[in-house]
């Protein structure tokens, strides 16, 4: 004879669960004594229910397994929303065990009493909440394998007096569905887009991590129509290595080669991915779009040609039909623009850039104050991180750096709030990372804003033995705000944190830290905090003014920049 908790987390233990996140109390005592008594499942107790439900969210992407997080009543489950809103926009399969009050209060305005079902209605692909032993494992079935096979979240609700009652004798375990086998779009609908592919057609390719498992027949693709591959930044990881198609991402964080790429080109093909920024795909082409999902299709520009399937199993039926271009020059203005904008953006990452004459001049205006320019860090970041280093980023500035500075190997991973963009992300997700193997490198990087919104869960790694490296980018900052205001023509307003030493507070909370000033001490810093293998924070002051210009620069973007820098001037003045 078992309790419902412990069905709970026996089941979730035999299907390979092995930790869980969330804060201790009342109506989930009887689970989280379950998974005391569990030697399979580790319990990590978070400060903030939102860290917990960040940190699941990026178990569930690495592994493309369930991950699992709870809330306690009330207050407990409405902090979790957050980073489950990050998995569902993820695709990312989390469960989410919150507590009730006991089923005799519930509609009686009790206190701490939330109506868990109507409050995750829209963040969820299932919300039910267990009211009696019998419902189980049927609840637990139906709540796992809504997770899974809807690639979301599902939320099981338990009331403080159901967890510990006594489930019927004889209840069988649960039995979780398998996922549903890949399968190719329709031969009807392949031939169509072979036939839209004329052979004097410039094609570009626009490919997201739904092409990941499809590596090999993406590159195939480009060579086959000489087409240079632009990635959003959830396909760096898996796509970018050893790829010479690749010329880099597109949007806000991309560069001119790419956005170049999309503008020449006769013919997108778009694979895996719903890039969702409309204003940067180009109207007027012969649109062709791969995807898994028929949701997705035609939702951000208008389709010529769809194709519902897994993109490997479609493109293996594709490339036969296919004839190989010969015209090449598309293919090589586009990869020459982005070797040279690479060039110049790791000049800006020499230690002694600032000491050139063009880098004297330059730093005049952006960097009077000879702080470390940020795309000094990630440079040396990416120099001394290991060949399968896990990667976070917070959303902002941070990503920028990271996306545009530090390529992905075959082994490395990436890792962040990509569709919801949600702030302090990057170091919950970081410890969600580590959890699942503590001799795995995992860098953090973290917006000074980001880290100072959760920040009392740097102590989680501590508590919990979780080596991460958090590189703080310190520029006393919002700085994508910042950079959003000035584009705009409005001086810059509300974005200045008056942070303390982070290093300090780091230390205080018990990491290893360091605070780097200097440029010349960056490279040297870098490199012993990541052998440090231990939970390190390293505070990095950097340069606020770093300009981000964005592969395509309208020109009421340029004039806003300059009529903001002046205004900025006459305030400061």
């Amino acid at each position: 004879m078992s309790t419902v908790a412990e069905l709970i987390v026996e089941s979730l233990a035999n299907h390979g669960v092995a930790s869980v996140w969330g804060v201790v109390g009342d109506a989930l005592n009887p689970v989280t004594d379950a998974i005391r008594r569990e030697d399979r499942v580790e319990w990590i107790g978070v400060r903030h229910e939102e860290v917990a439900a960040f940190a699941a969210s990026a178990q569930a992407q690495l592994t493309g397994d369930l991950a699992v997080c709870m809330g306690t009543v009330g207050p407990g489950s409405i902090h979790l929303l957050n980073g489950l809103y990050d998995a569902k926009k993820s695709h990312a399969p989390v469960l989410a065990i919150c507590g009730q009050v006991p089923l005799g209060d519930v509609g009686t305005e009790f206190f701490q009493e939330v109506d868990n079902n109507r409050l995750f209605s829209d963040v969820a692909v299932f919300a039910e909440t267990v009211t009696s032993a019998e419902q189980m494992p049927q609840l637990l079935e139906r709540a796992v394998n809504a997770a899974l096979g809807g690639r979301g979240v599902a939320v099981l609700t338990l009331p403080g007096d159901v967890g510990g009652l006594d489930v019927p004798k004889g209840t069988l375990p649960p039995g979780f569905a398998e996922a549903a086998r890949p399968a190719a779009a329709s031969s009807t609908a392949i031939q169509d887009a072979a036939d839209a592919i004329a052979a004097e057609a410039k094609v570009t390719l626009l490919v997201g991590c739904g092409a990941r498992g499809a590596r090999d027949e993406v590159l195939s693709l480009a060579e086959t129509l000489a087409a240079p591959i632009v990635l959003t930044l959830k396909a760096k990881e898996g796509l970018e290595h050893d790829n010479p198609y690749a010329v880099g991402q597109t949007g806000l964080i991309g560069n001119p080669a790419a956005t170049d790429a999309m503008d020449d080109a006769d013919v997108l093909v778009l694979v895996g991915t719903d890039f969702p920024y409309r204003d940067w795909i180009p109207n007027g082409k012969t649109v062709i779009q791969l995807d898994s999902r028929p949701e997705h299709i035609g939702r951000r520009t208008t389709v010529t040609h769809s194709l519902v399937g897994d993109a490997r199993a479609t493109l293996r039926t594709l490339l036969p039909l296919l004839t190989t271009h010969p015209e090449t020059s598309h293919l090589h203005k586009a990869q020459k623009r982005y070797e040279e904008w690479m060039k110049e953006q790791r000049q800006l990452a020499e230690p002694r850039h600032d000491e050139t004459l063009l880098g004297r001049l330059r730093g005049k205006l952006d960097n009077p104050d000879e702080l470390i320019r940020p795309e000094a860090v990630a440079v040396a970041v990416d120099a001394h991180a290991g060949p399968d280093a896990i990667f976070t980023c917070d959303t902002g500035m941070s990503t920028v750096w990271l996306a545009r500075l530090v390529p992905m190997s075959d082994e490395r991973r990436l890792i962040g709030s990509f569709n919801l963009g949600s702030m302090a992300n990057a170091m919950p997700m970081a410890l969600g990372a580590q959890a699942l193997d503590r001799d795995r490198q995992v860098i953090a990087f973290c917006g000074d804003g980001g880290l100072m919104m959760l920040l009392g869960d740097l102590r989680t790694a501590v508590s919990y033995n979780l080596p991460v490296t958090f590189v703080v980018f310190d520029n006393g900052r919002l700085g994508m705000v910042k950079l959003e205001q000035e584009q705009g023509g409005l001086p810059e307003f509300g974005t200045v944190l008056d942070n303390p030493d982070l290093a300090a507070v780091g230390a205080a909370m018990g990491l290893t830290t360091r605070r780097v000033t200097d440029p010349a001490d960056l490279d040297e810093a870098v490199s012993s905090a990541l052998a440090a293998r231990v939970p390190y924070l390293l505070d990095v002051v950097t340069n606020p003014d770093e300009i981000s210009v964005p592969g395509k620069t309208k020109p009421s973007q340029a004039w806003g920049f300059a009529i903001a820098k002046a205004k900025e001037h006459i305030v400061s003045a």
